[in-house]
């Protein structure tokens, strides 16, 4: 099961720019997730609501032009669905629509998979306390899912780097939000807990690995960026991981996709 997840910043420029169907057309996902699509379905072109050999589930934010979330299934793979949950009742953003969460159940197996724009947190105070109310609560409700036995598989752009080795200059950040010592230490906290960030597991001293760079300082061609899109996941999610991987090759957005594939 190929799952790809994607920050796109706008999914009708990606479109536009083509590059949608290229990482369709690439990769052939089974799931694809994707961030920030904006805008809601009434504004998109009937092959963003209709993609050929897909089903496509959007979860759009109140306000235009901002956040939202979505989905795209395989046909092949809708027999397995469960369920499309879209919020958390304590969830402080919900209007902004954050969250998919993709209920598989297949032989036998119940795979909980969660495609999230986890809140910034820069805006003002609130939206700071915001953040922290969704992390706190988010890890309770993660650690439910695991206690049922379940595989749980979440992220996506966790608006947050976790060590140094996941941003290019640490030292100008530290402290700020995205680089926070109580963001950072909720993916410690995370850690301690038997949670893994698959890629960094896999991959625990490669450095000048990236997935979002600031378009205006045109940063991703010097490569000084920062990785904060993974997929986390329990012992059971980890083990069932063939191959993870960054595709800095496909661009369209400010951010890269992560592709995950799991046994299945």
């Amino acid at each position: 099961m190929r799952i790809i997840s994607w920050n796109v910043n706008g999914i009708r420029a990606v479109e536009k720019k083509w590059e949608l169907s290229n990482i369709i057309s690439t990769y052939n996902p089974d799931i694809l997730f994707l961030q920030e699509i904006k805008w809601t379905p009434d504004k998109f072109s009937s092959s963003i609501n209709n993609p050929l050999w897909y089903e496509a589930f959007y979860n759009p934010a109140e306000k235009a032009w901002y956040a939202g979330t979505g989905v795209w299934i395989k046909d092949d793979l809708k027999k397995y669905v469960h369920s499309i949950q879209t919020w958390f009742e304590w969830d402080p953003t919900a209007n902004e629509w954050r969250v998919v969460h993709l209920i598989l159940e297949k032989w036998d197996t119940t795979y909980d998979i969660f495609g999230i724009y986890f809140p910034n947190g820069g805006k003002s105070e609130e939206a700071w306390q915001w953040k922290l109310v969704f992390y706190r609560e988010f890890s309770k409700r993660m650690d439910e899912l695991r206690a049922l036995g379940h595989i749980v598989l979440w992220g996506w752009d966790l608006n947050c780097a976790h060590n140094e080795i996941d941003l290019a200059r640490p030292k100008e950040n530290a402290g700020k939000i995205g680089f926070h010592p109580m963001e950072r230490a909720w993916l410690d906290n995370r850690t301690e807990d038997g949670w893994y960030d698959i890629w960094r597991v896999k991959n625990p001293t490669t450095p000048d690995v990236y997935s979002w760079w600031d378009p205006v300082t045109r940063s991703r061609e010097r490569n000084v960026g920062w990785r904060i899109d993974a997929w986390w996941g329990n012992q059971k999610a980890f083990d069932a991981t063939l191959s993870v991987s960054y595709l800095w090759e496909q661009y369209g957005s400010d951010h890269c996709p992560l592709m995950i594939e799991l046994a299945s």
